[in-house]
């Protein structure tokens, strides 16, 4: 690939280094900036932040942008990066007009967002069926092995039966949703949206529907429920990116409760910052607590709800800035990955403290909740993968019987080929394999594939190649070719007999879901609904109820 002078200066000042250039003020009309605020909002905001002052993604504020100039920062939105950001143009997500628009928007000084009330949030709230119209009793025998997957680039979520691999029904949620989570029962499913919207699926109903829905935030990322014994069922929470928050709802009905501003003092130079957004929230089932990653601040909350009026708070001191991750085999650490900073982050729920801040040996570990494996070499281990490098690490979480594996990487592998891409690694107790994907790696062949580990040698087995008609090329705006990105996600059905991946499509055509024997690696099912756009993560009922990943 040839690069001229200002393609390399700009590329110099992405990776952070000083340049210098003699840029041109850059004006937007009213419409333009309404339009680039919502594009940026919709694609740029959570790597880069709502106020462009970097996290995952480096800082995009306009004395940095203006130096690298509009003709770079559109080849950049347009081709992507080694580093993990996908080419918006090249993809088909932004047209040439948009990529433009946004190359000069992000030289202009971000405007502030809005704020949000509890009486703001009540104007969205609406309980489309009360408590006691809903069913007393499951209306699908299959409920518990059903799948919610989310259709990200039309706001829908489809519920698909596990076992007859029909779509049941087809949800209207928020924005791009980014996860869904069950309640402690698994009766309902709890959809989170990028634009903050919050709603609730009755998985009791013979086709599943919305009867609840609320937006708390302008942007979010992270929902959950209360999971402790005393408590299930009975509270819900989101973690606000903006306004940056944490707000409890009651968990029948999506009610607001409490709101707790997360704006703080970062760890390290102890600077004060309005965007300290909560990222991953992960619930206990051993204490009546949320474990929060508040990202900027490089904090994890221990949020206990027993008060939901008068929260008690602890603050343990992690690292920056805090993304996402889950639990060990135990249910008593968090490891969640700084992937600006290469850590894993470990805290002990049970002590309330930092264990280690372990060096992930790779670029921007990205675990989702991670996997858990009991090794006979090794004892219980957590892995995680990387956006950034093609690098699989395992860590040992059992300081008690295997103390000279526990908080260090026991293992690192590699995966075939250069560069990261990969997104999510899974595994199931009942799988003799590890699954894992690629989408974002600028290699074709590297991204259109399924890596298959083996769980007692941790070492890559068999690539599993998608065969071309499961990916589909098609016509985007003024006859653009676009093809579809490879598998993304993985997720076991409930008694881990099979793994499902989704093709990752575009908004204009329906994608596959494809269903493989997690043991033979035979494909078994192709799931190709019509109604499935842009199908991406997949959570089954049993296995996010129980945490098994």
């Amino acid at each position: 690939m040839k690069f001229n002078k200002i393609i390399i200066a700009g590329l110099v000042a992405v990776l952070g280094l000083t340049i210098s250039a003699n840029a041109k003020s850059v004006k937007l009309s009213k419409s333009q900036m309404k339009k680039a605020t919502q594009v940026y909002f919709d694609r740029c905001a959570g790597c880069h932040g709502m106020l462009r002052k970097g996290a995952l993604g480096p800082n995009l504020e306009p004395k940095k942008t203006k130096a690298m100039g509009t003709a770079t920062l559109k080849y950049i939105i347009n081709n992507g990066t080694p580093g993990g950001m996908p080419g918006w143009g090249k993809s088909g997500e932004l047209t040439k007009a948009e990529t433009s628009l946004m190359a000069k928007y992000v030289q202009i000084k971000a405007p502030m967002p809005p704020e949000k009330s509890i009486v703001d949030m009540k104007k969205s709230h609406k309980v489309l069926i009360p408590v006691a119209k809903r069913p007393k009793s499951p209306q699908n025998k299959n409920w518990k092995d059903n799948f919610a997957v989310i259709l990200r680039d039309i706001g829908k979520i489809a519920i698909v039966d596990g076992k007859t691999k029909k779509v049941l029904s087809v949800v209207k949620s928020g924005f791009a949703t980014h996860i869904t989570r069950t309640s402690a029962s698994g009766r309902y499913m709890y959809v989170i949206g990028r634009d903050g919207k919050a709603s609730m699926i009755d998985m009791w109903m013979k086709k599943p529907a919305n009867v609840a829905e609320i937006r708390p935030c302008n942007d979010a990322r992270a929902i959950d429920t209360s999971k402790h014994k005393d408590y299930l069922d009975k509270y819900a929470v989101v973690g606000c990116y903006w306004p940056p928050s944490i707000v409890t709802l009651d968990a029948e009905t999506l009610s607001p409760i409490k709101i707790v501003s997360t704006a703080s003092y970062t760890i390290d130079k102890g600077v004060f910052t309005r965007e300290a957004r909560a990222a991953a929230i992960i619930a206990s089932h051993h204490k009546p607590e949320w474990v929060i990653n508040v990202k900027e601040s490089g904090q994890v909350w221990l949020y206990d709800y027993s008060d939901i009026k008068n929260p008690k708070i602890t603050m343990v001191e992690a690292e920056r800035f805090l993304h996402d991750g889950g639990w060990d085999l135990s249910k008593r650490y968090f490891l969640t990955a700084a992937n600006a900073k290469n850590i894993i982050s470990v805290i002990d729920t049970k002590k309330g403290k930092l264990v280690a801040n372990i060096p992930s040996q790779g670029k921007k570990p990205h675990p989702g909740r991670g996997v858990n494996i009991d090794s006979k070499k090794y004892g219980p281990i957590w892995g995680t993968g990387h956006i950034g490098s093609n690098d699989i690490v395992f860590i040992g979480t059992d300081p008690e019987d295997h103390a000279k594996n526990a908080w260090k990487v026991v293992k690192k592998v590699s995966l075939p080929g250069k560069g990261g891409g990969n997104l999510f690694i899974k595994g199931h107790p009942n799988s003799p394999y590890i699954f894992i994907d690629r989408p974002v790696n600028p290699d074709r062949k590297l991204q259109t594939q399924i890596y298959v580990m083996d769980k007692e040698s941790l070492e890559i087995v068999k690539t599993i190649k998608i065969p071309a008609k499961y990916l589909p090329v098609y016509k985007g705006k003024k006859g653009k070719k676009i093809i579809s990105r490879g598998p993304v996600h993985f997720e076991f059905n409930a008694d881990g007999s099979e793994v499902w991946t989704s093709i990752w499509g575009n908004k204009m055509v329906n994608t596959p879901i494809l269903v493989y024997d997690s043991k033979t690696l035979k494909l078994k099912h192709v799931i190709d609904d019509k109604r499935l756009v842009t199908p991406t993560g997949k959570f089954n009922v049993t296995n996010t109820m129980t945490d098994t990943y």
